[in-house]
């Protein structure tokens, strides 16, 4: 406890105040809560920096701050650990193109069953409106059954180019992102690149003769 006495009874305060004066005491100085000031020992040499006493507000905006940075920290440290996955999965140009291509295949293969589908329901269409046929002079003779199974082709009809249209867009969205990757990519690829190969023993190989 005297040890301890003894090493702060010596203190200094030290600050420079708002109009600019320097000004020395032997207790932290009120003039400069909202400032630096340092807590010299007996012989001069600096014990500890004080900081400025923040009022509630400006310790919020300074938590806000902190926060605001770790989140950066944070979004930089995902995107990197994203770049390293993304070059990872894709070492090169051909094993990039060749996923974008099995993508697209995998859209083509369900278009292509849609697109039999409305072969199949055109062929039924011609059966049905040979059946209507008798009817042609007054349609609202033609049995009920036939004209539900006439709507239920057309609908069909519609759905399965809707469904088509929509892998359509699929494929858009697929080349979008592929597209975007790749772009990503050439950059990861190049960075890559650029870092000379290390021999052993540590040399370059750049250096190498």
């Amino acid at each position: 406890m005297g040890a301890l006495a003894a090493e702060t009874a010596g203190s200094i305060y030290t600050c420079v105040d708002a109009n600019g004066r320097r000004i020395t005491s032997d207790r932290p100085i009120p003039a400069c809560l909202d400032r630096e000031q340092r807590e010299l020992g007996a012989t001069g040499t600096v014990r500890r920096v004080i900081g400025p006493s923040l009022t509630e507000h400006e310790r919020a905006q300074l938590e806000a701050q902190k926060r605001k940075q770790e989140e950066e920290r944070n979004r930089i440290a995902d995107e990197r650990r994203r770049e390293r996955v993304l070059i990872s999965r894709y070492p090169d140009r051909a094993a990039h193109d060749a996923e974008r291509a099995a993508a697209l295949e995998s859209v083509d293969v369900v278009t292509a069953t849609a697109v039999k589908r409305i072969d199949e329901l055109k062929e039924r269409r011609k059966a049905l409106d040979s059946e209507m046929e008798f009817y042609q002079k007054d349609p609202a003779k033609a049995p009920m059954k036939l004209r539900r199974e006439l709507a239920s082709n057309e609908a069909d009809i519609e759905e399965q180019q809707r469904f088509i249209a929509g892998q359509d867009q699929e494929k858009q969205r697929i080349h979008k992102r592929f597209d975007a990757e790749l772009a990503q990519l050439r950059q990861l690829w190049a960075a890559r690149a650029a870092v000379p190969a290390v021999l052993p023993g540590g040399a370059a190989a750049a250096a190498a003769r």
